[in-house]
């Protein structure tokens, strides 16, 4: 089991920058591929990021590449999502989330694949 805390969402003008945590606890949390996803209001729920076990891998959805940087500290179990350049588009209540199954090498998208599921923060983006 791996229960999940985010923070860092906010209220932000665009262009400007915020960092969101998600601290894990619960028992290997190395053990897991992690995500983030967010769903905007009447929107359904999509992909942003994934990394892996070790930080090794990473994937992005287009429109937040070169933007958004997913990071994790498995010393502090807690895994990161920068975001700079933040657009109004991006507002959205953003998730972090854990694969249903530890050790997996591949990176998912689909959101079906995480078992684990924070409790979300919003981020809004003001033009």
């Amino acid at each position: 089991q791996v229960q999940l805390v985010e923070s860092g969402g906010g209220l932000v003008q665009a262009g400007g920058s915020l960092r969101l945590s998600c601290a894990a606890s619960g028992r290997s949390f190395s053990s897991y591929a992690m995500g983030w996803f967010r769903q905007a209001p009447g929107k359904e729920r999509e992909f942003v990021a994934a990394i892996s076990r070790n930080g090794g891998s990473t994937d992005y959805t287009d429109s937040v590449k070169g933007r958004f940087t997913i990071s994790r500290d498995n010393l502090k179990n807690t895994v990161y999502l920068q975001m700079n350049s933040l657009e109004p588009e991006d507002t959205a209540v953003y998730y972090c989330a854990a694969d249903s199954r530890p050790w997996r090498s591949r990176l998912y998208s689909t959101d079906h694949v995480y078992a684990y599921w924070g409790q979300g923060t919003q981020v809004t983006v003001s033009s």
